[in-house]
């Protein structure tokens, strides 16, 4: 048999702009590693010329990078070839890929390109940041990146000289810059900050030994106290989500732009969070857990991983209704129509204030877990999401007769029903595996079971392990 000619596009450059840009974002790194202290020390003159120097280095390395660097689409592959005296080629086998971001930061914006970022599976980190390219191109090369994946529902296949029509979108909800802008007001950060600034000002003014040097040392701490809210309201400016043939678009930001495409079928899980200066409004806040998204750099790394930066009950109604599987019977699903049951009273000594909040539902589709005093926090697990189920019993819990279950998703999130009692540990493990295997395998009848525990939701269909004996 004759192996198959795969037809092989001409290699494409990035935007002749790109060493330009890249060396204006390196501007702000230059400028924050030689710090006020370097300033203070060699003076404004000298510490110009450093900065220049450096950032003239920096765009000739972009230079040489930029005439080195291509890509093009081989078959069902994005290689990318890059390097000088050692040089590399990366292929990305298309069908591995989840998403592809198109990302587009102030500098960016003024000149017309974007970037894109591709989301992989198992990928530590984002691959094969394409930046720049002119805005068309990176929609187009999107489209048919994701076309060529199977993700992407054009009628016409995209090809380099007719890119794909752009899909049908349904809007789901757009946030509020006003909602926005109070739900970060009403954060630790931001109410203790005039305290801060009074703290500031009366040392500046009563103290002689107080120079501009220390003051704008103060000034940076502070700024990096209210990092967090600042850079929520940046990412999630003109925050929206739409429905698309090939997911959820989420859209926001305001001097960096983004554009992503979230597979539902890759969506583990759903986490909401209830901050305490927030529940006099009764608002809340939805993050996602993809599997195959990059999560080293933590939480408040995933950029896009909110899916409500803020919003009511109402709201997370709609938004809910999107990611996760309704219940038989239900045209909806909201936040009340978990019944949480509560740990034993004995478990009060792990938690003796935060009991009557620490919780876990079972539902026909979903397990739900809720946690926290102060800030509320729930997560919401498909069963078919489910890879494991654990339980961990501690030094105290065994005293107690006490055991906590986990139910760990491919995205690292994970439902937790928190100091059970040891039996009914063991019953919720055995439930869980068999009802994420059912879930999984896409059963349409379930037969009717015994009675599970008191608020733990519909009867099962088989009758768990006895629990080991103690040791």
């Amino acid at each position: 048999m004759n192996p198959q000619v795969v037809a092989t596009e001409p290699k494409k450059r990035l935007h002749p702009l790109t060493p330009l840009l890249r060396g204006g974002r390196a501007l702000v790194v230059i400028i924050a590693a030689l710090s006020w202290q370097t300033l203070g020390q060699v003076g404004l003159g000298w510490f110009a010329v450093m900065v220049l120097a450096l950032l003239l280095g920096q765009v000739i390395l972009g230079i040489v990078s930029w005439a080195n660097t291509g890509y093009h689409v081989v078959g069902r592959e994005l290689r990318i070839h890059e390097g000088l005296l050692w040089r590399r080629t990366r292929a990305i086998p298309l069908e591995r890929l989840q998403s592809v971001e198109v990302v587009r930061p102030l500098l960016a914006q003024l000149t017309g390109l974007a970037e894109l970022r591709l989301e992989v599976v198992g990928g530590g980190k984002t691959e094969a940041p394409l930046a720049f390219v002119t805005m068309p191109d990176a929609v187009a090369l999107r489209e048919r990146l994701l076309t060529l994946a199977g993700r992407a529902g054009t009628a016409t296949p995209a090809t380099p000289d007719a890119p794909a029509v752009a899909p049908i979108e349904v809007p789901i909800h757009a946030v509020t810059n006003r909602d926005l802008l109070i739900s970060q007001l009403l954060t630790p950060q931001a109410l203790f900050m005039p305290f801060g600034v009074a703290f500031v000002v009366v040392q500046f003014a009563f103290e002689a030994t107080w120079s501009f040097i220390a003051l704008a040392s103060t000034a940076t701490a502070m700024a990096g106290v209210l990092l967090q809210p600042v850079r929520r309201v940046l990412v999630d400016w003109n925050f929206r989500i739409a429905r698309g043939e090939a997911g959820l678009r989420l859209r926001g930001g305001l001097l960096e732009t983004r554009s992503q495409t979230i597979p539902v079928e890759r969506v583990q899980g759903v986490g909401v969070t209830w901050p305490l200066l927030w529940r006099r409004k009764r608002w809340l806040r939805m993050r996602l857990d993809v599997a195959g998204f990059a999560t080293s750099g933590g939480e408040e790394s995933k950029a896009f991983d909110r899916l409500l930066p803020v919003g009511d009950a109402p709201t997370s109604e709609r938004v809910l209704a999107e990611v996760l599987p309704i219940p038989t019977g239900q045209h909806s699903l909201t936040l009340t129509d978990f019944r949480l049951s509560n740990p034993p009273k004995r478990a009060r000594w792990f938690h003796p204030l935060a009991l009557p909040v620490i919780g876990i539902a079972l539902t026909d589709e979903i397990v739900a877990s809720r946690d926290g005093l102060l800030t509320r926090q729930m997560v919401i697990v498909p069963y078919a999401r489910v890879q494991s189920v654990r339980v961990v019993q501690g030094p105290l819990q065994r005293r107690l007769r006490l055991a906590t279950v986990y139910a760990d998703t491919a995205g690292g999130q994970s439902a937790a029903a928190r100091d059970r009692d040891l039996s009914e540990a063991w019953w919720l493990a055995a439930e869980l595996a068999r009802r994420s295997r059912e879930a999984r395998a896409q059963q349409t009848q379930t037969p009717q079971a015994q009675q599970p525990p008191a608020g733990l939701g519909a009867p099962t269909t088989t009758v768990p392990p006895a629990p080991p004996p103690e040791t």
